[in-house]
């Protein structure tokens, strides 16, 4: 293989690396978004029932609808089981949903590409793109834990300023009561749990990275 064939080759690990790495963070978040134990864990252990003022059954039942509600591949227009909400909050939801949208549709693209790809790798054993996605992996969530680490509020801020193109997320508890059982501890734990699946998809990485290379030298 000459230097330009080598060079080409490199490139295409790297593009297939990150390919990979993004349908492990869409996947990852798809994920954290269905595992609804956390939320139910998380109403006893941040008092949410007391902080509302909600029954745990009443609490439970709108969260489900929410979640339910952003998983749906229907336009259904969004309407709490019995906490009241605004026009506003209704539209923020929308938009929640819209991005949720668009992440399937990448979680669909990225995972068709890394099947071929490790497809292709595995067949002519190429084990080289795990060590380059684990280290992708690693980088992204060194950055990620150290602007929590500095301030997971403005974090939290600057998601939304990117991500919404109006201020409906910054809600009225007076006029969105929906937002006193959904508390910013409760984001943080949902942070938290992306990144522990993501922690945990680079041990795995990790591990059949050093398998393959002790099987090779066998």
């Amino acid at each position: 293989m000459n230097y330009k064939n080598k060079k080409h080759h490199k490139y295409m690990h790297i593009l297939f690396s990150l390919t990979l790495s993004l349908f492990i963070i869409f996947i990852s978040v798809k994920i954290t978004l269905i595992f609804k134990p956390l939320y139910y864990f998380d109403i006893e252990y941040l008092n949410i029932s007391e902080q509302s003022n909600y029954s745990k059954d009443e609490i439970i039942k709108n969260y489900n609808y929410i979640i339910n509600y952003l998983l749906s591949f229907n336009s259904q227009e969004f309407q709490l089981p019995s906490i009241a909400y605004s026009r506003f909050a209704q539209i923020h939801f929308k938009d929640v949903k819209g991005i949720f949208k668009y992440i399937d549709i990448l979680l669909a693209l990225t995972g068709i590409i890394s099947l071929i790809g490790l497809t292709i790798n595995i067949r002519y054993k190429n084990y080289y793109f795990l060590k380059v996605t684990s280290s992708i992996l690693i980088f992204t969530l060194t950055s990620i834990l150290i602007a929590f680490a500095i301030s997971f509020d403005a974090c939290f801020v600057l998601f939304h300023k990117i991500f919404f193109r109006n201020d409906y997320w910054v809600f009225d508890s007076s006029i969105d009561p929906i937002i006193d059982i959904l508390p910013k501890e409760f984001f943080l734990h949902t942070a938290l749990f992306l990144i522990f699946l993501i922690i945990l998809s680079i041990i795995v990485l990790i591990f059949f990275d050093k398998k393959l290379i002790n099987k090779r030298q066998v």
